[in-house]
């Protein structure tokens, strides 16, 4: 059976740093294109940064360009984002995926969500003023 599980949020003040971890089982994520998604209240689901299977190329939000870098671990079957200087607006779901196999080597340059099939339950992350 296939999972793909998050952890590492949590509640931090403006300004801190939380690192965020996925780990899949029965699915070598470093054979697809993998990503980081956010969900807050009311809003949609929004693409943070994703990775490609080779780990050589990476898609970061605007947003969050400067402050969150996405790496794969050195075990197949691991994913993180390393969030830095984080602001109130940060605060949502955070949600680990791996994308689609027919999407494979094309779905980190846009990052949405559509092209991701497989998904975790998220992890919360809370940032206060």
């Amino acid at each position: 059976q296939v999972q793909v599980v998050e952890s590492g949020g949590g509640l931090v003040q403006a300004g801190g740093s939380l690192r965020l971890s996925c780990i899949t089982s029965g699915l070598p994520s470093d054979a697809y294109d993998m990503g980081w998604f956010r969900q807050a209240p009311g809003k949609e689901r929004e693409g943070v940064s994703c990775i490609s299977v080779s780990s050589s190329r990476t898609y970061l939000a605007d947003s969050v360009k400067g402050r969150f870098t996405i790496s794969r671990g050195s075990a197949k079957n691991t994913l993180y984002l390393q969030m830095n200087s984080l602001e109130p607006e940060d605060t949502a779901m955070y949600y680990c995926a791996a994308a689609s196999w027919n999407r494979r080597y094309v779905a980190w340059r846009t990052c949405r969500a559509t092209d991701f099939d497989l998904w975790g339950q998220g992890t919360q992350v809370t940032v206060s003023s």
